[in-house]
């Protein structure tokens, strides 16, 4: 048995490295529980050398189990430790993307990139396909995508991205971003905006973007696609067909700076009225065996009240440890939590 010790991932957010230790941790327990073959013991907080680590025994991590853990939402850098010495594990992420398609984008609201691809990471983990993440090119949806965080960080790990938001400036916002962003990096692309119809009048806009990673990709017709509907989320099915996405993934409004919306019942502070009418549809766009992921404002939104709203809408949510261990303090106003429920294969 060998003994392991992972860094943390340097945080400009102040508050959220104070929770990272123990956001690793669980997010440490899931990959060992549902993606590595090699099984992880003894999860602990250590300070080695004055430094804050996040340790773990295991046996030898084969090389697959490593590149896994390469996409630790806040790993730095991961050692084998002898109690003395520290041996560099070499750690290559799914990463197919420069990082500045994640942080150029700044605007108030923002979620942080960390957490964004630890909400990513842990609905990917509870889905039946967890085992494939080194080699399935997933498919995510974010049905509250605003300006675009998930789909970005979805396209970083090289899946296909989608997203439904009803807000047309962040529709425009990320549209002009994301294509001056393919301009500037010289990656063969087609975008387009189109208008929807539907009974003879336009239903919705949609931006639709392919682009290779390379030109070698471009001509060899292997593309990543990107699609975004400016749009009710809760008419989704109205513009992806039923059982198309492996994940579902969104971060919902905090009911603080502003709350959550449908076109139809306006602006709300829970998102609890938010979610009975969307988790229906979100639920018929996964496929079997794919998972939803939701973050959420505990302080405007009980847990258990959304674990029934999940359950009803045909989900088995996941609420046993680690699953219960996501919550996390973001200011005085906002305790952040992961809630994820799985479709039944």
């Amino acid at each position: 048995m060998a003994q392991y010790a992972l860094l943390i991932l340097p945080s400009t957010n102040r508050v959220y490295a104070e929770s990272s230790t123990e956001l690793t941790m669980a997010e440490l327990a899931l990959f060992g529980r549902t993606a590595l073959e090699t099984p992880v013991h003894d999860i602990a907080r250590t300070t080695i050398g004055g430094v804050p680590y996040v340790t773990f025994e295991a046996d030898d991590l084969a090389e697959a189990d490593a590149a896994k853990l390469a996409n630790l939402s806040s790993i730095y850098a991961l050692f084998r430790f002898d109690g003395k010495l520290l041996e560099p594990v070499h750690l290559q992420s799914l990463d197919r993307l420069d990082s500045d398609l994640i942080t150029i984008p700044k605007y108030q609201g923002k979620t942080n990139e960390l957490f964004t691809k630890l909400l990513l990471n842990v609905t990917l983990l509870s889905s039946d396909f967890a085992g494939d993440l080194l080699e399935r090119k997933f498919s995510v949806i974010d049905p509250l995508c605003g300006r675009g965080t998930t789909m970005n960080q979805a396209l970083m790990y090289g899946f296909d991205a989608a997203g439904v938001d009803v807000d047309r400036k962040d529709f425009e916002a990320y549209g002009t971003f994301v294509q001056t962003w393919l301009k500037r990096k010289r990656l063969k692309h087609e975008a387009e905006v189109i208008r929807v119809r539907r009974d003879g009048r336009v239903a919705a806009h949609r931006l639709q973007v392919s682009f290779g990673l390379t030109k070698e990709d471009w001509k060899a017709g292997d593309k990543l696609n990107l699609s975004y509907v400016n749009a009710d989320t809760t008419k989704a099915l109205d513009f992806y067909k039923p059982g198309s996405f492996d994940l579902v993934v969104t971060d919902a409004p905090y009911g603080v700076q502003h709350g959550s919306r449908t076109a139809e019942s306006g602006l709300h502070r829970s998102p609890i009225d938010l979610l009975k009418a969307a988790a229906p549809v979100w639920a018929r766009l996964l496929r079997r065996g794919g998972a939803l992921g939701i973050a959420w404002n505990t302080n405007v939104a009980k847990r258990d009240a959304a674990i029934e709203i999940l359950a009803a809408a045909g989900l088995e949510p996941l609420d046993d440890p680690p699953y219960q261990d996501f919550v996390h303090r973001v200011d005085q106003a906002i305790v952040r939590d992961i809630l994820v429920a799985r479709r039944p294969s």
